[in-house]
Protein backbone atom coordinates (compact mmCIF):
# COMPACT_ATOMS: atom_id res chain seq x y z
CA UNK A 1 0.00 0.00 0.00
CA UNK A 2 1.64 3.13 -0.90
CA UNK A 3 1.96 5.66 1.93
CA UNK A 4 0.10 8.97 1.45
CA UNK A 5 2.91 10.96 2.00
CA UNK A 6 1.33 14.09 -0.52
CA UNK A 7 -1.73 14.14 1.33
CA UNK A 8 -3.23 17.59 0.63
CA UNK A 9 -0.51 18.37 -1.84
CA UNK A 10 -1.28 19.80 -5.43
CA UNK A 11 0.96 19.29 -8.45
CA UNK A 12 1.88 20.47 -11.84
CA UNK A 13 3.34 18.12 -14.25
CA UNK A 14 4.63 19.61 -17.54
CA UNK A 15 4.50 17.06 -20.26
CA UNK A 16 2.80 14.70 -18.64
CA UNK A 17 0.38 12.75 -21.47
CA UNK A 18 3.13 10.16 -21.95
CA UNK A 19 6.69 9.12 -20.93
CA UNK A 20 8.80 9.82 -18.12
CA UNK A 21 5.79 12.74 -17.68
CA UNK A 22 3.02 10.05 -17.35
CA UNK A 23 4.76 7.81 -14.47
CA UNK A 24 5.74 10.88 -12.67
CA UNK A 25 1.78 12.38 -12.29
CA UNK A 26 0.64 9.03 -11.61
CA UNK A 27 3.36 8.42 -8.71
CA UNK A 28 2.64 11.84 -7.29
CA UNK A 29 -1.11 10.88 -7.16
CA UNK A 30 -0.16 7.48 -5.53
CA UNK A 31 1.71 9.17 -2.97
CA UNK A 32 -1.48 11.41 -2.27
CA UNK A 33 -0.95 14.56 -4.38
CA UNK A 34 -3.76 15.97 -6.55
CA UNK A 35 -2.39 16.42 -9.61
CA UNK A 36 -2.80 19.17 -12.55
CA UNK A 37 -1.44 17.16 -15.87
CA UNK A 38 -0.14 19.69 -18.42
CA UNK A 39 0.54 18.37 -22.33
CA UNK A 40 0.16 20.46 -25.62
CA UNK A 41 -1.13 18.29 -28.31
CA UNK A 42 -2.27 14.90 -27.40
CA UNK A 43 -6.30 14.74 -25.37
CA UNK A 44 -6.31 11.23 -25.77
CA UNK A 45 -3.53 10.36 -24.07
CA UNK A 46 -3.90 13.17 -21.31
CA UNK A 47 -7.06 11.53 -20.70
CA UNK A 48 -5.71 8.49 -20.55
CA UNK A 49 -3.47 9.71 -17.36
CA UNK A 50 -6.25 11.26 -16.01
CA UNK A 51 -8.44 8.45 -15.86
CA UNK A 52 -5.61 6.20 -14.30
CA UNK A 53 -5.27 8.81 -11.12
CA UNK A 54 -8.76 9.13 -10.80
CA UNK A 55 -9.51 5.21 -11.38
CA UNK A 56 -7.28 4.84 -7.85
CA UNK A 57 -8.77 7.77 -6.16
CA UNK A 58 -6.89 10.33 -7.06
CA UNK A 59 -7.85 13.64 -8.40
CA UNK A 60 -6.44 14.99 -11.65
CA UNK A 61 -7.11 17.58 -13.81
CA UNK A 62 -6.13 18.45 -17.56
CA UNK A 63 -4.44 21.56 -18.30
CA UNK A 64 -3.28 22.37 -22.10
CA UNK A 65 -0.62 24.87 -22.42
CA UNK A 66 2.41 25.56 -24.49
CA UNK A 67 4.99 25.95 -21.67
CA UNK A 68 7.21 28.42 -24.07
CA UNK A 69 4.07 30.93 -24.06
CA UNK A 70 4.35 32.87 -21.12
CA UNK A 71 0.24 34.34 -21.34
CA UNK A 72 -0.47 30.43 -21.41
CA UNK A 73 1.65 29.53 -18.51
CA UNK A 74 0.29 32.66 -16.82
CA UNK A 75 -3.14 31.20 -17.39
CA UNK A 76 -2.70 27.45 -16.78
CA UNK A 77 -1.01 28.29 -12.85
CA UNK A 78 -4.10 30.80 -12.28
CA UNK A 79 -6.41 28.14 -13.39
CA UNK A 80 -4.77 25.37 -11.25
CA UNK A 81 -4.76 27.93 -8.14
CA UNK A 82 -8.57 28.58 -8.29
CA UNK A 83 -9.33 25.06 -8.46
CA UNK A 84 -7.26 23.68 -5.71
CA UNK A 85 -6.01 26.38 -3.94
CA UNK A 86 -1.80 26.39 -4.87
CA UNK A 87 0.48 24.96 -6.53
CA UNK A 88 3.18 23.19 -4.41
CA UNK A 89 5.03 20.86 -6.39
CA UNK A 90 6.03 21.96 -9.99
CA UNK A 91 7.94 19.22 -11.96
CA UNK A 92 9.49 20.75 -15.17
CA UNK A 93 9.70 17.94 -17.91
CA UNK A 94 7.99 19.07 -20.84
CA UNK A 95 10.82 18.35 -23.64
CA UNK A 96 11.53 17.75 -27.18
CA UNK A 97 14.28 16.57 -29.40
CA UNK A 98 15.48 18.22 -33.14
CA UNK A 99 18.33 16.35 -33.25
CA UNK A 100 21.06 17.52 -35.72
CA UNK A 101 24.89 17.83 -36.45
CA UNK A 102 25.38 21.80 -35.64
CA UNK A 103 26.49 22.75 -39.23
CA UNK A 104 23.21 21.38 -40.51
CA UNK A 105 21.22 21.71 -37.63
CA UNK A 106 18.47 25.14 -38.57
CA UNK A 107 17.83 28.16 -36.33
CA UNK A 108 14.24 26.88 -36.10
CA UNK A 109 15.38 23.49 -34.66
CA UNK A 110 17.97 25.36 -32.31
CA UNK A 111 15.18 28.27 -30.73
CA UNK A 112 12.44 25.52 -30.63
CA UNK A 113 14.48 23.49 -28.20
CA UNK A 114 15.62 26.09 -26.17
CA UNK A 115 12.30 27.62 -25.95
CA UNK A 116 10.31 24.38 -24.86
CA UNK A 117 13.00 23.07 -22.85
CA UNK A 118 14.44 25.78 -21.01
CA UNK A 119 12.02 28.54 -21.40
CA UNK A 120 9.50 26.74 -20.45
CA UNK A 121 11.25 25.74 -17.59
CA UNK A 122 11.67 29.32 -16.50
CA UNK A 123 7.53 30.19 -17.17
CA UNK A 124 6.36 27.46 -15.22
CA UNK A 125 8.99 28.08 -12.16
CA UNK A 126 8.30 31.95 -12.43
CA UNK A 127 4.45 31.54 -12.00
CA UNK A 128 4.68 28.85 -9.80
CA UNK A 129 6.70 29.83 -7.08
CA UNK A 130 4.48 32.73 -6.01
CA UNK A 131 1.79 30.41 -4.61
CA UNK A 132 4.74 28.29 -3.44
CA UNK A 133 6.36 31.61 -1.47
CA UNK A 134 3.24 32.20 -0.04
CA UNK A 135 2.71 29.62 1.89
CA UNK A 136 6.64 28.94 2.50
CA UNK A 137 7.06 25.55 1.11
CA UNK A 138 7.67 23.92 -2.51
CA UNK A 139 9.12 21.55 -4.39
CA UNK A 140 11.08 21.98 -7.98
CA UNK A 141 11.84 19.03 -9.76
CA UNK A 142 13.61 19.84 -13.28
CA UNK A 143 14.35 16.87 -15.10
CA UNK A 144 17.77 17.23 -17.51
CA UNK A 145 19.64 14.58 -19.30
CA UNK A 146 22.40 13.41 -19.13
CA UNK A 147 23.41 14.75 -22.58
CA UNK A 148 23.21 18.35 -20.20
CA UNK A 149 26.46 17.11 -18.18
CA UNK A 150 28.63 15.28 -20.86
CA UNK A 151 27.08 16.83 -24.31
CA UNK A 152 26.15 14.47 -27.01
CA UNK A 153 26.74 14.31 -30.93
CA UNK A 154 24.29 15.75 -33.06
CA UNK A 155 22.28 17.30 -30.01
CA UNK A 156 23.73 21.25 -29.58
CA UNK A 157 20.56 22.47 -28.59
CA UNK A 158 19.30 19.38 -26.65
CA UNK A 159 22.41 19.44 -24.49
CA UNK A 160 22.66 23.24 -24.04
CA UNK A 161 19.13 23.23 -22.76
CA UNK A 162 19.37 20.24 -20.12
CA UNK A 163 23.21 22.00 -19.21
CA UNK A 164 20.95 25.75 -18.64
CA UNK A 165 18.61 24.10 -16.79
CA UNK A 166 20.87 22.44 -14.36
CA UNK A 167 22.87 26.11 -14.08
CA UNK A 168 19.04 27.06 -14.13
CA UNK A 169 18.44 24.78 -10.63
CA UNK A 170 20.99 26.20 -8.61
CA UNK A 171 20.48 29.70 -8.98
CA UNK A 172 16.63 29.51 -8.11
CA UNK A 173 17.38 26.67 -5.08
CA UNK A 174 19.81 29.87 -3.78
CA UNK A 175 16.83 32.52 -4.56
CA UNK A 176 14.35 30.33 -2.39
CA UNK A 177 15.75 28.07 0.16
CA UNK A 178 14.73 30.59 2.90
CA UNK A 179 10.95 30.10 1.95
CA UNK A 180 11.59 26.08 2.67
CA UNK A 181 11.17 25.46 -1.34
CA UNK A 182 13.96 23.20 -2.43
CA UNK A 183 15.08 23.03 -6.51
CA UNK A 184 16.74 19.91 -7.58
CA UNK A 185 17.19 18.36 -11.31
CA UNK A 186 17.21 14.93 -12.55
CA UNK A 187 19.66 13.79 -15.06
CA UNK A 188 18.01 10.54 -16.68
CA UNK A 189 20.37 8.08 -19.32
CA UNK A 190 19.20 5.79 -21.24
CA UNK A 191 15.34 5.79 -20.68
CA UNK A 192 12.93 3.10 -21.99
CA UNK A 193 10.23 4.87 -24.39
CA UNK A 194 8.90 4.76 -27.84
CA UNK A 195 12.23 5.89 -29.83
CA UNK A 196 14.56 3.26 -28.02
CA UNK A 197 11.72 0.35 -28.77
CA UNK A 198 12.16 0.69 -32.23
CA UNK A 199 15.98 1.02 -32.27
CA UNK A 200 17.84 -1.81 -34.18
CA UNK A 201 19.34 -4.09 -31.56
CA UNK A 202 23.04 -3.24 -32.65
CA UNK A 203 22.30 -0.01 -31.74
CA UNK A 204 20.59 -1.29 -28.30
CA UNK A 205 23.52 -3.48 -27.51
CA UNK A 206 25.77 -0.25 -28.34
CA UNK A 207 23.54 1.62 -25.43
CA UNK A 208 23.52 -1.32 -23.20
CA UNK A 209 27.44 -1.65 -23.39
CA UNK A 210 28.20 2.19 -21.45
CA UNK A 211 25.41 0.98 -18.76
CA UNK A 212 27.43 -1.01 -15.88
CA UNK A 213 23.98 -2.14 -14.75
CA UNK A 214 24.03 -3.82 -18.10
CA UNK A 215 19.65 -2.80 -19.04
CA UNK A 216 17.81 0.77 -19.76
CA UNK A 217 16.04 2.73 -16.90
CA UNK A 218 12.51 2.75 -17.21
CA UNK A 219 10.26 5.59 -16.32
CA UNK A 220 9.35 4.73 -13.29
CA UNK A 221 12.79 4.31 -12.40
CA UNK A 222 12.56 8.59 -12.76
CA UNK A 223 9.21 8.62 -11.42
CA UNK A 224 9.99 6.90 -7.82
CA UNK A 225 13.13 9.34 -7.36
CA UNK A 226 10.83 12.31 -8.19
CA UNK A 227 8.68 10.96 -5.50
CA UNK A 228 11.13 11.16 -2.72
CA UNK A 229 12.43 14.77 -3.54
CA UNK A 230 8.62 15.83 -3.25
CA UNK A 231 8.17 14.25 0.43
CA UNK A 232 9.73 15.97 3.40
CA UNK A 233 12.09 13.07 4.12
CA UNK A 234 14.13 15.64 0.79
CA UNK A 235 13.26 18.53 2.89
CA UNK A 236 17.15 18.84 3.09
CA UNK A 237 18.31 18.41 -0.19
CA UNK A 238 18.43 21.14 -2.83
CA UNK A 239 20.50 22.32 -5.43
CA UNK A 240 21.45 19.05 -6.32
CA UNK A 241 21.73 16.86 -9.62
CA UNK A 242 20.67 13.51 -9.26
CA UNK A 243 22.26 11.40 -11.91
CA UNK A 244 19.61 8.22 -12.63
CA UNK A 245 21.91 6.47 -15.66
CA UNK A 246 23.08 2.63 -14.11
CA UNK A 247 26.23 3.78 -13.80
CA UNK A 248 27.13 5.51 -17.00
CA UNK A 249 28.85 8.35 -15.32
Amino acid sequence: MESKELEGKVSLVTGASRGLGRAIAIKLAMLGSKVAINYLTSDKEAGSVAREIESEGGEAILVKAHVADAKAVKDMTREIVEKWGKIDILVNNAGIVKDNLLPRMSDEAWDDVIDTNLRGAYLCTKFALRSMMDQFWGRIINISSLAGLVGNLGQANYSAAKGGLIAFTKSVAREVGSRNITVNAIAPGFITTEMTDKLPQEAKNAILSRIPLSRLGTPDDVAELVGFLTTERAGYITAQVICIDGGVI
